[in-house]
């Protein structure tokens, strides 16, 4: 099981510093949607050159296009790009194709998805690294987690990993544990804390106790 910290509302400088104080702790770091949409991918390319060692995740959320776009994450230094479930098959398989000719990895982020088990069958088929369950901001809002779409998920895929995503923080985690997913992307649970690097910490070693 992976540790995956997503960065959403930050700029380059304020990632580089969160950064610097959780590294040790973290095993995938994910440069947020609106990173991307605020600075570039030119912000996927400081992390990477910054902290080599660690996996670095461009969310583009690809709808559209999807060679193209996983090719230019790729040239930026991304290990992972995110593609979404809602996306046209022929999309997917794009993603995938081009990931492949690249060495990098597709994550299937499942937000809006109505379907689960039936879709997630399906993208698995397609060759994809990761299946994201998903609950975004606007649902997290509202009370919502994923963490039953977890389990819905882990009983139909074969193939890719499973990961889950929205809303985890130390107290909800262990819950998430149990469902024994591949990798657990957590935002605000370590950037919203005060001592980031504590929080971190903690949720590697409640993760690698499994």
């Amino acid at each position: 099981m992976e540790l995956q910290l997503a960065l959403d509302l930050v700029d380059i400088p304020q990632a580089k510093q969160v950064l610097q104080e959780v590294e040790a702790y973290i095993d995938i770091v994910e440069i947020g949607t609106p990173v991307v949409i605020n600075e570039g991918l030119h912000a996927v390319k400081a992390v990477k050159d910054a902290f080599p060692h660690l996996k670095v995740l461009a969310d583009l959320k690809v709808m559209d296009a999807a060679g193209y776009e996983v090719m230019k994450a790729s040239e930026a230094g991304a290990d992972i790009v995110t593609i979404l479930g809602v996306a046209e098959d022929m999309t997917i398989k794009g993603a995938v194709e081009e990931a492949k000719k690249q060495g990098k990895k597709i994550l299937v982020d499942m937000i809006g998805v109505k379907d689960l088990a039936q879709r997630a069958q399906e993208v698995d088929a397609f060759g994809v690294d990761y299946i994201c369950v998903h609950t975004g901001y606007d649902l997290q809002a509202v009370g919502k987690n994923s963490f039953e779409d977890l389990q819905t998920i882990k009983r139909v895929v074969k193939n890719a990993k499973t990961a889950v995503a929205g809303g985890i923080k130390l107290s909800t985690l262990p819950e998430v544990i149990k469902s024994q997913p591949d990798l657990v992307i957590v935002g605000g649970g370590i950037t919203g804390e005060a001592d980031k690097k504590a929080a971190a910490a903690e949720m590697q070693r409640l993760i690698k106790q499994g």
